[in-house]
């Protein structure tokens, strides 16, 4: 059990997954599903889960959250038998339902659950659980599969067979909990992501948090795979990514000012100056207006003068074409005056 592992109490646990103490005990019990899988993922790691563990606790977590939508059977609907209570059986208290206050204290004893037999992945039909009248025979399977999850240690691990080819191969972006993945999420799917651009040799931070820098990579991964560039991963940048047949290399940093100072011979320093200031030197760097345009590569050529060069996006991430296209710009007036945001760095510059 997790909370063994860990050695530490529910109102401890809680505080360090961001949830209350009587919220989590409910959880492991199996009387509730958190609605958000970060509660999930912070309880788990607080209690030292491995990365398998995760990903099968993220599997099960989906499943469960996409069955809320199905229509449940009502306790009505299946009344049980009066023949089967033991004559000297009471109800006992009231549970709160999921979504609702919080039980008790941490030390009350949570209501007996006969946990159903399930097989891995689902490939099983599992038997009917016997629970409070007040949960409902789906929420109650629902319930008993996270419980198992987190009670047992997470004994099922990834690798037997599925309906589900993409998350039978390890592709978390195809589950339900990944469905759309945007500036501003914090979870496993922009970790997911984050991992994938990365392994396409794009340089960023795997941290989970999906803000500039990662948008910035997206959007040039999606030029680069041919795809709209859309601001958000959706199904066709997920199966880029996994496909893994765009590569994000380009050129150092020294190599692209060494291009600077030959293209711009009348004022190499300035030049130099310039493009660090706009890009750092990066030719994927990519910048998004508040007018919904952007600006690209190693000058940040804007789309309205690219659409004034003949060029694309795409031609923007040449250096080579970037830097001549900037110098095209330049020699309109001898001077940067497209740049103006770089002044600062113009005015800090000695001339050589």
């Amino acid at each position: 059990m997790l909370k063994d592992r860990s050695g530490r109490g529910y109102d401890r646990l809680g505080k360090e997954a961001g949830v209350s103490g009587s919220s989590l005990h409910r959880y492991c019990s199996g009387l509730g599903v958190p609605t958000d899988y970060r509660v999930v993922h912070a309880f788990a790691k607080v209690c030292g889960a491995s990365p398998e563990e995760l990903r099968e606790l993220h599997r099960l977590w989906a499943l469960a959250d996409t069955d809320r939508d199905a229509p449940a059977a009502t306790a009505k609907e299946n009344p049980e038998p009066e023949s089967e209570r033991e004559p000297d059986e009471s109800p006992g208290p009231a549970q709160a339902s999921p979504g609702g206050e919080d039980p008790g204290p941490d030390d009350v004893t949570p209501p007996e659950i006969t946990l159903p037999e399930i097989t891995p992945y689902g490939t099983g039909k599992p038997r009917r659980s016997r629970v409070p009248e007040k949960l409902s025979s789906r929420f109650a399977i629902i319930a008993a599969v996270i419980a198992v999850v987190l009670l047992a240690g997470f004994m099922w691990l990834p690798g037997s067979s599925t309906d589900d080819s993409s998350t039978a191969d390890g592709e978390l972006l195809f589950s339900p909990a990944c469905k759309t993945v945007s500036m501003g999420q914090h979870d496993d799917c922009v970790r997911e992501v984050q991992t994938l651009l990365a392994r396409a040799k794009g340089k960023l931070a795997v941290d989970g948090d999906f803000g500039p820098e990662t948008l910035r990579r997206v959007t040039a991964f999606q030029v680069l795979a041919g795809l709209p560039a859309t601001n958000v991963v959706d199904d066709a940048t997920k199966k880029a990514l996994y496909a893994q047949k765009v590569s994000m290399t380009t050129w150092p940093p020294a190599k692209v000012a060494k291009l600077i100072r030959e293209v711009f011979v009348e004022d190499p320093d300035t030049a130099v100056a310039v493009a660090r200031c706009a890009s750092f030197l990066d030719p994927l760097y990519v910048l998004p207006n508040t007018n919904g345009s952007r600006n690209w590569g190693v000058f940040q050529i804007s789309d309205r003068r690219l659409q004034e060069l003949g060029g694309t996006p795409l031609r923007a991430f040449d250096p080579e074409w970037n830097i001549k296209a900037a110098h095209r710009l330049w020699s309109a007036e001898h001077d940067f005056h497209d740049w103006p945001s770089c002044e600062a760095a113009l005015k800090s510059t000695p001339k050589s």
